[in-house]
């Protein structure tokens, strides 16, 4: 290649933008032109870094191999961009490795060259030493504050430069999010949990911005070309692409606007690259003008949300079904044990051990009753509300519009509320559904605290179940097994517990005609989802499919128990049975046996009153 050619490419790599032509040349002189086939490795973790690579032409993947050799990819590269800055520095070893994804032509600088060259010119030292401490600055300043996935270290360097209200800044070049998201991401340093950890949130967003960009263009605001690509956009963020570029933290102030605006730049952008522009040239499809048209986010995030939401629970029940059907397989199992009822932790009256797990997956079967009847309320959203539910900016007949289109993405029977104001302020659907997803962490809670109980021993506790051993209890105690699986779950309630409680809070204290803590409610409900679902699941796996049942010692807990009585009254009378009671207890004897002695029955006709069978309904009348 020519070095006139040379040295225009070099021009926009970001670490050579401050030299001079003269400098420039300089560099070109250095540079070794080479080719890699698709699939060839540029360079090998834990290899020696030698060169900078300088990409002309194709593309180039970044990745690391965890500790059972999976690949985890991190980032891409294409033209203009550079890797392995740091060999200039020193010869550390590559942390990640570099493979052309096609055909791929780059320059290379060898650390040694480059050391001939300074000793000719010294200011070039100090010039591109000075852009890779900006470039690796800069990609620390992302990994520190976490607003951005896993790669976000390895950007480029490269930068585009994007304005606000507030002024320009240098966004990464990689990145489809704009100059509001970062802002965000530097603002909001909150919880670490950012948009991309949820994809059904994710996906409802791209959903909603779909419904606009169709209702927008059929009112004829929006040409076709904007319009399709901003549908194709939106359609590789529902089928998982993207995703990483949600990068504002879940908990966020200023009512979602971040999230919302996220989701314009990402849309915006990928729009931009389809239409044959590159990122940032926004008079050609802007986030406000054109993705976020006829919208506010009022509107437009609460929406996506409600959608997100039916998503979400949807899967939330899935698993709920899973531990409902183990837990009846496990009282079809445990059918024919009789066990020792009990209430206020004293002795009750026999029952049998797998009428304990039909209570469970009884229980739990209400739950999913009531979770599908309360996320109903989300399928009534606030589309064309705009900014408080007038309706400012939004044209006569968007909202129907819209409306038509999310219920044909969806599949959804999504209403229009009837006053756009009142829908606009009120969060009570958020708080019914918390409700519901509460009212599971606590039966889920309660039959933990039951599990733990009748599992407690093995030689001072109950001792009637035992839970499959998961990992060593203490580090002084030896042989101890601690019921782990049940002690998270009820860690897992108590946090939702508490969820709840932040999303009636956050709902209590929305002001006039919008509320402003939205972000709370939905991190808050998200996180309850998630853990519900991971809890679950868990539960299900490492616990309950492996419990096994102490028949012998069930049974004879029944038989020593005074609470055998009762079971006995209706065939030996109240006065009988007392007296019986009254000594057991006085002479540490059990029930059992002192019917057999006083021959008040017969072993068999004993045995009969106290068959499984006989212990798991009423008794018929003799």
């Amino acid at each position: 290649m020519e070095k006139g050619q040379i040295i225009e490419f070099i021009k926009k790599i970001e670490l050579f933008k401050e030299l001079a032509d003269d400098e420039l040349q300089l560099v070109a002189s250095g540079l070794q032109e080479k080719v890699y086939e698709k699939g060839e490795l540029l360079f090998r973790e834990n290899n020696p870094r030698k060169e900078l690579y300088l990409i002309y032409d194709g593309e180039v993947e970044l990745f690391k191999k965890n500790p059972y050799g999976e690949e985890n990819r991190l980032s891409f590269f294409s033209k203009y961009d550079f890797l392995a800055e740091g060999s200039l520095v020193d010869d550390s070893p590559h942390s990640t490795s570099a493979r052309a994804l096609l055909k791929t032509k780059v320059f290379l600088i060898n650390r040694d060259k480059f050391t001939e060259i300074i000793k000719t010119k010294g200011e070039i030292s100090l010039k591109i030493y000075s852009q890779i401490s900006r470039v690796i600055s800069r990609r620390m300043r992302h990994a520190n504050i976490r607003g951005s996935d896993v790669g976000a270290q390895y950007d480029s360097g490269r930068t585009r430069i994007e304005h606000d209200l507030l002024g320009d800044r240098d966004v990464p070049f990689e990145r489809y999010y704009g100059v509001q998201t970062l802002r965000a991401t530097e603002n909001f340093n909150i919880s670490g949990v950012t948009l991309n950890f949820y994809p059904d949130l994710v996906n409802a967003l791209a959903i909603v911005k779909m419904a606009a960009a169709k209702a927008n263009h059929d009112l004829g605001l929006l040409s076709k070309p904007i319009t399709d690509a901003i549908v194709q956009s939106c359609n590789e963020i529902i089928n998982g692409k993207l995703h990483t570029h949600f990068v504002v933290d879940m908990i966020q102030g200023g009512a979602g606007t971040s999230t919302n605006m996220n989701a314009n730049e990402v849309i915006a952008n990928r729009a931009l690259a389809i239409l044959g522009y590159e990122k940032g040239e926004y008079k050609y499809c802007h986030p406000n003008n054109h993705v976020n048209l006829s919208q506010s986010t009022n509107d437009a995030y609460p929406t996506s949300i409600k959608l997100a939401l039916i998503n979400s629970n949807k899967k939330l029940i899935d698993v709920l079904k899973i531990l409902i059907k183990s837990l009846r397989q496990k009282a079809d199992e445990f059918s024919n044990i009789i066990k020792m009822g009990r209430t206020q932790l004293q002795d009750a009256v026999p029952m049998t051990l797998g009428q304990s797990f039909e209570a469970y997956a009884v229980t739990f079967e209400e739950e999913v009753d009531r979770l599908e009847e309360n996320v109903s309320l989300f399928l009534e959203v606030n589309m064309g509300a705009t900014a408080i539910g007038t309706g400012i900016n939004a044209p006569d007949g968007y909202s129907e519009k819209c409306i038509h289109h999310l219920k044909a993405i969806t599949g959804f029977d999504i209403k229009l509320a009837l006053n756009l104001v009142e829908a606009t302020q009120d969060t009570g659907a958020f708080v019914m559904y918390s409700s519901a997803v509460k009212r599971l962490a606590v039966k889920l809670s309660k039959m933990c605290n039951d599990l733990r109980l009748l599992s407690s021993g093995p030689r001072a506790g109950l001792n009637e179940i035992n839970l499959p051993p998961m990992q060593p209890g203490s580090s002084i105690m030896p042989g101890k097994v601690n019921p782990v699986i049940p002690e998270v779950v009820n860690q897992i309630a108590f946090k939702v517990i508490g969820n709840d409680f932040t999303v009636t809070l956050a709902a209590e204290a929305g002001q006039l005609e919008l509320n402003v803590f939205e972000p709370v409610i939905v991190q808050s409900l998200f996180e309850s989802i998630e853990m519900l679902k991971n809890g679950m699941e868990t539960l299900v796996h490492k616990c309950i499919e492996g419990i096994t049942a102490n028949k012998e010692y069930c049974r004879l807990l029944v038989e020593n128990s005074i609470g055998l009585v009762t079971a006995l009254n209706p065939v030996l009378g109240y006065e009988t049975s007392t007296a019986l009671a009254k000594e057991a207890l006085e002479n540490n004897r059990g029930v059992y046996d002192l019917v057999l002695e006083k021959k008040l029955l017969s072993k068999e006709e004993l045995d009969k009153i106290l068959s499984p069978e006989n212990m798991i309904k009423p008794n018929k009348p003799s």
